[in-house]
């Protein structure tokens, strides 16, 4: 069968390039470019006005943008998309720019240069646990960027819980980062007491944003690692946002037996994941996550639903539903004790 389709060196060179792509969203965001557009487009010279900036750079940087996808241009005029306007935007309730200071972080590029390395090993060439090591200082970029982004899928996640307003509940989050997921169920279910587990350092970030939201007198903090500290018990819900997929799948089970054990008969663990397809390639966001486990950890990997469907039964649990998450590339995965 005769086809047109030729080979092309695109896929190549927009991959070996995709620093520079990277590099120059973070030139935007550094310079509120979006954040300047959100009341209208503009010209390379207003640009470069309002940012304090040469007028050649403002135009290149513009141009890239607009190649790119995060701009429009018209004429001479540049302007937001809908994307940009809802997520880039400094303004925007939703604006994700704070992740940018986590995902561009030395501590978390610096393992993709030793990545072929990490192959060889099967695991992370960084140092000798990766970012799974007792206070990683990642993880305080981590909590101090990514709060924010997180809001959407933590309400949708408490929303779908649907606990009773009405009745006291204990909820434990687990490695809590900048605590969002616990302040969701605390925000919404009144006489929710939530228990925060991380290291002490990123607890405090948690606390300050408990603080903000107004429920610091329901939210309380466990330091330390969460396979060896006390859990406490007669707990409603565990959260396990994002955890999981730092182990391999031995000590998930250890853990999960652990929150097993901290629940009350009848509760749930509310498990937050990157969950590929059977296939480990699709979707290309959730599959693809494997890599930076590989990257980062000595042992971590993005599991399927069979896979932790299997893990949750080895720890005495019922078998999971799945669940999406609003503006989320993640899953709920819910059981019962």
């Amino acid at each position: 069968m005769k086809t047109d389709l030729q080979p092309s060196p695109h896929l190549f060179f927009n991959t070996i390039t995709g620093y520079q792509a990277a590099a120059a969203l973070r030139a935007a965001l550094d310079l509120d470019v979006f954040t300047l557009l959100a009341n209208g487009p503009g010209t390379a010279q207003e640009i470069a006005n309002q940012s304090k900036t040469a007028l050649r750079g403002a135009r290149i940087l513009c141009d890239h943008l607009a190649v790119q996808g995060f701009l429009t241009k018209t004429g001479n005029r540049y302007a937001l998309t809908p994307d940009s306007a809802v997520f880039l935007n400094r303004n925007s309730p939703a604006y994700l720019g704070g992740a940018v200071e986590f995902l561009l972080s030395d501590g978390l590029t610096s393992s993709f240069e030793a990545l072929t390395e990490s192959v060889r090993r099967g695991g992370t060439a960084a140092s000798d646990r990766g970012t799974t090591e007792a206070n990683h200082p990642i993880w305080l970029s981590f909590a101090r960027a990514m709060g924010g982004m997180m809001v959407p899928a933590a309400e949708g996640l408490a929303q779908m819980l649907g606990l009773d307003p009405q009745k006291p509940t204990r909820i434990l989050d687990v490695a809590a980062g900048h605590g969002m997921w616990g302040i969701a169920f605390a925000k919404k279910y009144p006489k929710a007491l939530v228990v925060a587990l991380d290291w002490a350092e990123v607890l405090q970030i948690a606390r300050e944003h408990a603080q903000k939201a107004g429920v610091l007198d329901r939210f309380s903090t466990i330091a330390g690692s969460a396979f060896d500290v006390e859990l406490g018990g007669d707990y409603d819900v565990v959260l396990v946002p994002n955890f999981l997929h730092h182990f391999n799948r031995n000590d998930c089970v250890r853990f999960l037996k652990r929150v097993h054990g901290a629940l009350r008969a009848g509760g749930r663990v509310a498990i937050v994941e990157f969950v590929p397809n059977e296939d480990r390639v699709t979707p290309p966001a959730a599959a693809g996550f494997s890599l930076v486990m590989l990257a980062t950890t000595p042992e971590g990997d993005a599991y399927t639903f069979a896979e932790y469907t299997q893990m949750l039964t080895a720890a005495g649990f019922q078998p999971p539903t799945a669940h999406s998450l609003p503006a989320s590339m993640n899953q709920a995965l819910i059981s019962t004790r």
